[in-house]
C-alpha cells in the first residue's frame, strides 16, 4: 500500500534512535522488525498508536515507543500517529470520549469547569473521572480495532489492484500462442 509514501515521509531510522524519547531503549531499538515498512508492522501500529491518542496522561510518546519495542510494531508509525491527537484535537476527543462513558454507565452529563486548582481536583474531578476513563477505554479499543482494521483493508485492496494490473499488463505482453505467465 502506501509503502513508497511512508519511506517519503518517515525519517531514517538513524535519525530516530538519536531522539530523546527513544533513549531509553538503548540496543533494543537494533531489531529491525521496528524500522521496515511491511503490513504486519505498520497496519498495527497504525491501530496502537490511534489507542494511545485516548490515554489521558501526556505521556504518548514514552508509551508509544514501548508499545512497539515490546510488540515489535513499526516505531515511526506509531509515533507519528499518536500526533493525531494534539492540543486543538485533544478538547473534542476527550469530551466525546467522556459522552461515550456517560452513556454506558447510564450516567447524566455534567457540565464542568477547568480551573487549575488543587480544590477542583478534588471536588470538580470527582464525578466526571469514572465515565471519562471508561469512554477513555472504550474509545482506545473501537478506534484502534478501526483504524487497524480499515488501513489493513486499504492495504490489501492496494496490493491486489497493483497485482492485477501487473498481471493485465503482462497478458498484454505475450506474444500470441506462448503460455500465458503464471499467476493465481
Amino acid at each position: 500500500m502506501p509503502r513508497r509514501l511512508l519511506k517519503k515521509i518517515i525519517p531514517a531510522p538513524q535519525f530516530l534512535r538519536e531522539r530523546w524519547f527513544l533513549r531509553p531503549f538503548g540496543e533494543r531499538l537494533q531489531d529491525p522488525q521496528l524500522w521496515t515498512l511491511h503490513r504486519r508492522g505498520v497496519t498495527p501500529a497504525f491501530g496502537a498508536g490511534l489507542a494511545i491518542c485516548f490515554v489521558p496522561l501526556p505521556v504518548h510518546l514514552l508509551l508509544a515507543c514501548t508499545t512497539a519495542v515490546v510488540c515489535r510494531l513499526n516505531i515511526a508509525v506509531i509515533c507519528a500517529t499518536t500526533f493525531l491527537l494534539n492540543p486543538f484535537s485533544a478538547v473534542p476527543v476527550y469530551y466525546a470520549a467522556y459522552r461515550v462513558g456517560a452513556a454506558l454507565m447510564h450516567v447524566p452529563r455534567q457540565h464542568f469547569k477547568f480551573v487549575p486548582t488543587l480544590g477542583w481536583f478534588r471536588h470538580g474531578l470527582a464525578p466526571v473521572w469514572q465515565p471519562f476513563v471508561l469512554g477513555c477505554l472504550v474509545c482506545a479499543v473501537v478506534v484502534g480495532v478501526l483504524g487497524w482494521a480499515m488501513l489493513e483493508l486499504l492495504w490489501r485492496v492496494q496490493v491486489g489492484s497493483r497485482y492485477r494490473r501487473r498481471r493485465a499488463a503482462a497478458l498484454l505482453a505475450t506474444p500470441p500462442g506462448a503460455a500465458p505467465p503464471p499467476g493465481r
